[in-house]
């Protein structure tokens, strides 16, 4: 990880955060805390779900942590890999669906272009 863009989490770090926005900070821990309990999936399933997220956000803080707490909850390094295949693919999956927008914009321009040549 490249320290000058991303620094080494700390606890003096961890710290800071918590001094300049308590409140703020103790009500995400706690929804953090709740969003990964046992509900209608798994804490196992949304850790794979959050390593996914993760590569797609690319935060490497997030790829690091939910990777390691991942393999805690017991997923298998083969269901890791998966799932960052399925994010690989939906990102590409955007560029490429967004290409209607590239295509749609070109089609209008040489339809322009074609009736400014017929004026």
């Amino acid at each position: 990880m490249d320290e000058n863009v991303y620094p080494r989490p700390s606890h003096e770090l961890s710290q800071q955060r918590e001094r300049l926005a308590p409140k703020t900070e103790e009500a995400f821990r706690a929804f953090s805390k709740q969003v990964f309990a046992d509900g209608a999936l798994a804490g196992k399933m949304k850790q794979i779900i959050a390593v996914a997220v993760a590569h797609v956000t690319q935060c490497p803080y997030c790829i690091r942590g939910h990777t390691k707490a991942a393999l805690r909850a017991g997923a298998r390094p083969e269901e890791l890999m998966e799932a960052i295949w399925v994010a690989a693919e939906m990102r590409a999956g955007g560029a490429y669906a967004h290409a209607t927008i590239a295509l749609a914009t070109m089609a209008g321009v040489e339809h322009a272009h074609s009736t400014d040549e017929h004026a």
